[in-house]
């Protein structure tokens, strides 16, 4: 686990090695548990600033971003999954997605280009390593992680549902993940499907 004051001094390989094992290690306990399927939708959010141990949004480090970005891209791709990256509150939490996903999804695409102080630095890197990135306004995503109490709810499908893995930080960084559930309906006779809980 990194320090605090880790943004004082310069990031070191092994630090940046160690993120990118948590974050790839994250991801695949949070997969387990969501039963994801090709297709689905990871969304993070990613404080760059808290895993070094500042205050979110006081020192967006690229490095740390991308070593975070590799660690989960690598999971999600090897799951066939799609993989969201949502901006910080400047862009009001807009979301980068590769281009096959908005049209398959119908998204409403916006005209902004993230950097690292106006869209965060998990953004910017998810924009420049994506093979056809586009920004949009909302997504509905079947499982998150909110890296640095960036809050990822408003991109969760309903019904969100909180799942415990053993990884508790990225970094310094505080990490919530969460699954989703299908919406139960109907009265106090309703049968459900045990597998969709």
């Amino acid at each position: 686990m990194a320090a605090k004051g880790m943004a004082d001094r310069k990031m070191t390989a092994s630090f940046l090695e160690e993120v990118k094992e948590e974050a790839g290690r994250a991801t695949e306990q949070l997969l387990l548990q969501a039963k994801t399927e090709p297709g689905d939708i990871l969304i993070v959010g990613c404080s760059s600033s808290e895993i070094v141990g500042e205050r979110i949004g006081t020192f967006s480090s690229v490095e740390t971003a991308q070593a975070v970005f590799e660690g989960i891209y690598e999971i999600t791709q090897a799951h066939g999954l799609f993989l969201a990256a949502q901006c910080c509150e400047h862009l009001n939490r807009a979301v980068i997605v590769e281009k096959e996903l908005m049209k398959r999804d119908h998204l409403t695409r916006v005209n902004v280009v993230p950097k690292p102080k106006a869209g965060g630095s998990f953004g910017t890197t998810a924009y420049q390593q994506f093979k056809e990135p586009v920004a949009v306004e909302k997504i509905t995503a079947q499982a998150g992680m909110d890296i640095g109490d960036t809050l990822i709810g408003m991109h969760l499908q309903p019904v969100a549902v909180p799942v415990r893995i053993e990884v508790k930080q990225i970094g310094n960084a505080h990490l919530v993940c969460a699954r989703t559930r299908t919406k139960f309906v109907g009265g106090s006779r309703a049968v459900y499907d045990e597998a969709l809980l």
